[in-house]
């Protein structure tokens, strides 16, 4: 019982970890030199303004966007 219930545990942590390693993207604009950049961090609207309104689970993703922003270009 007790091999059966750890087993179950080892496979529900397994299962879950990649969850809890998955980082999120914004694409943000330092706010002196004006230059966008993605961050793994939410900007903190002093020294980097948020420049999208959205969040990326890819990096990928988020430096496409960097791309197509007007803010950055």
């Amino acid at each position: 019982m007790i091999k059966t219930v750890l087993i179950a545990g080892s496979l529900t942590a397994i299962a879950a970890f990649p969850a809890f390693a998955a980082t999120d993207y914004w694409v943000a604009q330092d706010a002196g030199t004006k230059k966008c950049q993605v961050v793994s961090s939410k900007p903190d609207g002093k020294k980097m303004m948020d420049v999208g309104s959205k969040m990326y689970t890819a990096k990928a993703n988020a430096e496409k966007a960097m791309k197509m922003l007007s803010a950055c270009k």
